[in-house]
């Protein structure tokens, strides 16, 4: 089996067309969304998309619990994703079931890789931080129980590929809120790990997000598309947050 992961879409609705636009060509297996896919300027158009996608599986992240509870009125996790009220505002009820029924992890045998475990976070939480500088003994805990052969994880928006003990660690990337590097980033896996990124046309892309009514949608297009933060800016903001 040969699968794409797509994950941290955030409601970028053209960057989400150009990295499936790419994940076509390859004709994978099977597409896994990695979460964290309609908290951000375009959420209907973007679930729209994704609601048709035949050959995906979707995992839990952390703003896709939160807008599901924003629709629901309930309480929301510590990470409820960006502007999370208004986006649970747009969106159906019939969205709002697609957005509930994803997995809180996933385990494949992909070729090439053997056993590989899918999650947002880490593999016991939707909101644990894991990238390329996290310490050893913090992945010890992250990792604890795990006996795939490869972790894909997703939620730090930032490409790396890692080893820890016997376990490879891996992110695709973010598709539509990269930190780094612009474009829509995505991986394929099988028989190995392949990292991409997908250019796109970022002008008017950011003018559609521009006109989207979401709180965040000026500074989004700004910030997030047109031009995105560095990797040591990630690196700041996720250790404000319980990172790296």
């Amino acid at each position: 089996m040969r699968v794409a992961v797509i994950a941290d879409i955030h409601g970028n609705l053209p960057a989400l067309e150009a990295a499936l636009k790419a994940v076509k060509l390859e004709q994978p297996d099977l597409i896994v969304v990695g979460g964290d896919v309609a908290s951000g300027p375009l959420p209907v158009e973007t679930l729209a998309v994704l609601r048709n996608l035949r050959n995906a599986r979707f995992i839990r992240g952390n703003a896709d619990r939160g807008l599901v509870a924003a629709f629901d009125g309930t309480d929301r996790p510590k990470l409820a994703g960006p502007a999370a009220d208004w986006c649970a505002s747009q969106i159906s009820r019939e969205d709002r079931d697609f957005l509930a029924s994803f997995e809180e992890s996933i385990q494949l045998e992909v070729d090439g890789l053997g056993p590989v475990l899918f999650c947002h976070g880490s593999p016991r939480s939707d909101e644990e931080i894991m990238t390329a500088r996290t310490g050893e003994k913090r992945l010890d805990e992250f990792l604890a129980g795990v006996e795939a052969a490869v972790v894909v994880c997703g939620h730090t928006h930032m490409a790396f590929d890692r080893r820890h003990g016997p376990v490879r660690l891996v992110n695709p990337g973010s598709v539509g809120m990269p930190y780094g590097e612009t474009g829509a980033h995505w991986a394929l896996l099988g028989p190995d790990v392949a990292f991409r990124r997908e250019d796109y046309d970022l002008e008017p892309a950011a003018a559609l997000i521009g006109r989207s009514m979401w709180p965040e949608a000026a500074g989004f297009a700004r910030e997030n598309v047109l031009k995105v933060p560095s990797v040591e800016e990630a690196m700041e903001f996720l250790a404000a947050h319980g990172g790296p």
